[in-house]
């Protein structure tokens, strides 16, 4: 498992800070019990939070950022080109012979 990144930690902590305040000024709670279970899901909801932040992409090697190199003309791909659709046969249209 990567180690978190400071932004993760940061977030997480900033989470759980402000969680836990807003819950408890706005339960107004007073017992222990109370306390305990709004710090538990602010832990909960910080560790969330830490666990979306999206982890950096690794970069990429040098050997894998250099253009390939152009083809030969003995390198070429084939291009395969689409079948020419099938002729449609007109039905025959008689017409009245002339006089």
């Amino acid at each position: 498992m990567p180690r978190p990144t400071p932004a993760q930690i940061t977030y997480g902590t900033l989470t759980v800070v402000f969680s836990t305040l807003a819950m408890l000024l706005l339960s107004q709670t007073s017992s222990g019990i109370g306390i305990a279970v709004i710090a538990a899901a602010a832990l909960g909801l910080g560790l969330l939070v830490a666990m979306t932040v999206p982890q950096p992409q690794p970069a990429a090697s040098p050997a894998a950022r250099v253009a390939p190199a152009a083809r030969t003309a003995d390198e070429r791909v084939p291009v395969q080109r689409a079948a020419a659709p099938a002729p449609v046969l007109a039905e025959s249209v008689r017409e009245p012979a002339g006089p």
